[in-house]
């Protein structure tokens, strides 16, 4: 055996270790359950017996293996969690936002084409595109099919990537996309990163050439993306919120998205734009949400706020949209700086956290590491016991409060 071939060897075979060792680790070993080709196989059937042609599937699952390298992507997780103002500085930069006005510009004649029909401003359209691809820079590298054939096989989340897998292959055998297309290691594809049921939900023809091309046609990009957007709430004639300024005082346990009140009311609250001015006479709703905890800013978001988590469910990534869209078009930046103590917890703090709020009988969903909703509300109860400010914000200080805290 040459040298070259040894070596080629060699790759194969720890490629195979790796993948099983992952699948090892996985809710269901690897042992238990059936091989690749297997699973392939019965996919087959369940595919074309939804419609899916032989020749589709010939030409996108002949010779398919999986990637042992999607499975390690979607297992890892960032050993810190993103602070707001870190995550923020990343996504609305300088070079961004100016890159989002010339594009903006640019393509001025199709967007308020696509605003008239929809309702949703070229801002947000760029915006949008600005933190999905970087304005189409990055799309991904990864083969979709096998990405989500792969996480379809693997138990986690079987169900929802064999839904997909099956979408990707009705948008490859009506021609939209070649075989052999490439996106994120998940399967988000194009300069929007739709998913493929997405894609097949949403995605529009733009320019009316038959098909939806989310890759090269600007007008299919930014007209899918408004349908999208329109489909699942928008407002055309409200914005997505605003920085607002909070009164000495002001009790925090009004904050969160299940709270909503008219303007008026929080008006009535004290609570008053940045400069100081009155909030705007209109009869709609909103929420007061502190993503950096109470020595952050504070937003009022509407509608189009929780529009945009859809998209994506982060909070972060929503005031992320609003405040770049708002920036392209002139906009100042926030009032509200960086705390000095703003700093990102590890995920073995979060878990240490996590611990000590279930240990006082407070619900944190699960020990994973992750901020996530039931672990905010565990954080908002906790803070309420111990006289602090209710806001849910993670923090170093929070830690050692529970560290010192006693029920009586």
């Amino acid at each position: 055996m040459t040298t070259e071939r040894s070596s080629a060897f060699l790759i194969r075979a720890f490629s195979v270790v790796l993948f099983l060792a992952v699948y090892t680790a996985s809710s269901v070993s690897y042992a238990q359950q059936e091989s690749f080709e297997e699973w392939l196989q019965s996919f087959r059937v369940d595919a074309s017996n939804k419609g899916i042609h032989q020749a589709t599937l010939n030409a996108t699952l002949t010779g398919l293996r999986p990637n042992p390298r999607i499975i390690e992507l979607d297992r890892r997780q960032p050993e810190f969690t993103q602070t707001f103002w870190r995550y923020l500085s990343r996504r609305v930069s300088e070079a961004r936002i100016q890159r989002g006005r010339s594009l903006l510009k640019k393509h001025g004649a199709v967007l308020k084409q696509i605003e008239a029909r929809y309702g949703v401003p070229g801002r947000f359209l760029v915006s949008f595109w600005g933190l999905e691809s970087n304005f189409g820079d990055y799309t991904g590298k990864m083969p979709v099919v096998q990405s989500i054939a792969t996480l379809a096989y693997n138990p986690r989340r079987r169900q929802f990537f064999t839904g997909e897998l099956i979408a990707a292959l009705r948008i490859i055998q009506r021609g939209d996309m070649p075989p052999t297309v490439q996106g994120s290691w998940a399967g988000a594809m194009g300069q929007t990163q739709f998913m493929p049921s997405t894609y097949l939900r949403y995605a529009d023809d733009g320019d009316g050439d038959g098909r939806r091309d989310l890759w090269n046609s600007f007008a299919d990009i930014f007209s899918s993306s408004s349908n999208f957007l329109a489909k699942v709430g928008w407002q055309r004639e409200q914005t997505w919120g605003r920085e607002v300024r909070l009164p000495d005082g002001f009790d925090f346990e009004h904050s969160g998205l299940k709270n909503k009140r008219l303007l008026s009311d929080w008006q009535a609250l004290g609570i008053r734009r940045v400069d100081g001015r009155g909030l705007p006479k209109v009869d709609i709703k909103a929420s007061l949400i502190l993503p950096a905890g109470y020595k952050g800013p504070a937003f009022l978001v509407y509608r189009n706020f929780r529009t945009i988590m859809i998209w994506n469910r982060s909070i972060y990534y929503a005031v992320a949209v609003g405040h770049l869209a708002d920036r392209i078009i002139g906009k100042g930046a926030f009032a509200a700086k960086p705390a000095p103590d703003d700093v990102p917890l590890s995920r073995a703090q979060v878990k240490t956290m996590q611990r000590r709020l279930m240990a006082l009988g407070l619900d944190v969903g699960s020990v994973d590491g992750v901020v996530g909703s039931k672990t905010r509300q565990a954080i908002k109860a906790f803070q309420r016991l111990a006289k602090l400010p209710p806001d849910g914000y993670p923090t170093l200080g929070l830690i050692e409060a529970l560290s010192k805290f006693k029920l009586n």
